[in-house]
């Protein structure tokens, strides 16, 4: 039984978290400011899709430079 349980929260952490835990500390923050707007006067719908635009390629860059070989690519390399 313990081991369904710690299966079943390892799945939970990968979901959630998946390969870049920055991105999901962000996406939490994301909805926190989300519900903290929508409590005010503020329309609330952009904050989201805002996010979005600014992590996906913040994340898709990370992994393009992490999978990027050494000594490829960058100023000076030949």
């Amino acid at each position: 039984m313990t081991a369904k349980i710690a299966a079943f929260l390892r799945f939970w952490y990968d979901f959630v978290v998946g390969d870049d835990w920055r991105i999901a500390v962000a996406v939490v923050a994301a909805l926190a400011l989300t519900e903290i707007v929508s409590g005010s006067s503020m329309p609330a719908w952009w904050i989201l899709p805002a996010a979005v635009a600014l992590l996906l390629p913040l994340s898709l860059r990370r992994e393009h430079r992490r999978r990027r070989p050494s000594g490829h690519g960058g100023p000076g390399s030949r």
